[in-house]
């Protein structure tokens, strides 16, 4: 597997199902992700390729499973950092799980396969710290951080104004992910958070409107192909304010949302029963998406 490039001095890794990002700045670089767990001898092979020296830092744009996935065995061979908002620290010190996963929005088999996901924590013990106030990014002068909550509580997205790119995590993807055949074909469409592990529907939205304010030049996310140009911008503002319609119309934290402060969650909604016809899918489902994931895996054990 290559990184690819998808603007000046940032490349994309594609692991399984998720992105993360090596990201260059003045002959110096930066981690952004870590993707799915079994992927860090991969991914050290590609900085290796890319660039001569380890990075300054790996930062984070929240801690669910398919962006912390091999951040521990890098961070420890790397003798790095780890940065990430203060209130996704709890889910990266083993304070707190994040919320259940919903299965009942989304719609698709990725959705109905969620509780079977992780959701933590992990404990990055003392490597791990706080993104510095004000927007400012460890290792690139020319980033912002900006908070785009909803998708997790303390979700953030990287941005460059010099030339509009937006790393956007998990604030808005561009592929329906909830959809494993999307997830597959990688069809190319702005679209909402995962659904079945967003917990707070009404940040999300205001999340998608601040990142169409930016006006981006590129959109690239936690699942699916960077997008470009106006095409890009026409869906995301269309996104931003649509947003009713895009988001679930019942749900586990619709329309209240999961409550979670620097402790980690303080309050979860209860679940939304699932009727028998739905429950029966729902096991079909995720016994073909674990048939799936074993394939996928030992085709990665074979080819690295």
């Amino acid at each position: 597997m290559r990184a690819k490039q998808i603007a000046d001095g940032v490349y994309r890794l594609h692991t399984l199902m998720a992105n993360l990002y090596l990201v260059e700045e003045s002959g110096r670089w930066v981690l952004i992700d870590t993707g799915v767990r079994g992927y860090a001898g991969a991914i050290r092979r590609e900085a290796a390729r890319l660039f001569r020296t380890p990075p300054l830092a790996i930062l984070l744009t929240h801690g669910h499973f398919d962006h912390v996935g091999n951040v521990r065995s890098l961070a420890r061979t790397w003798r790095v950092p780890v940065y990430a908002h203060a209130l996704e620290l709890p889910y990266l010190t083993g304070r707190s799980s994040y919320p259940p996963a919903d299965p009942s929005v989304g719609g698709g088999t990725q959705s109905w396969l969620a509780p079977l996901l992780p959701r933590g924590p992990i404990n990055l013990g003392r490597r791990v710290l706080m993104l510095p106030p004000g927007g400012t990014v460890p290792g690139l002068e020319e980033w912002q951080w900006v908070p785009t909550p909803g998708h997790t509580p303390g979700h953030v997205s990287f941005y460059r104004p010099s030339d509009g790119v937006i790393l956007a995590g998990d604030a808005a993807t561009t592929t329906r992910q909830e959809s494993t055949f999307h997830v597959i074909t990688q069809r190319q469409v702005v679209w909402r958070p995962p659904a079945y592990f967003t917990t707070d529907w009404i940040a999300a939205q205001r999340s998608v409107e601040r990142l169409a304010l930016l006006e981006p030049h590129a959109l690239a996310t936690g699942h699916g192909r960077p997008m470009y140009g106006s095409r890009m911008r026409e869906q995301l503002r269309d996104l931003a304010i649509n947003f009713d319609r895009a988001m679930p119309s019942r749900g586990r934290y619709v329309p209240y949302p999961a409550v979670a402060d620097e402790r980690g969650v303080v309050h979860v909604p209860p679940r939304v029963t699932l009727t028998p016809a739905s429950r029966a899918t729902v096991a079909i489902a995720a016994a073909a998406c674990a048939v799936a994931f074993v394939a996928a895996a030992r085709t990665r054990s074979a080819t690295s």
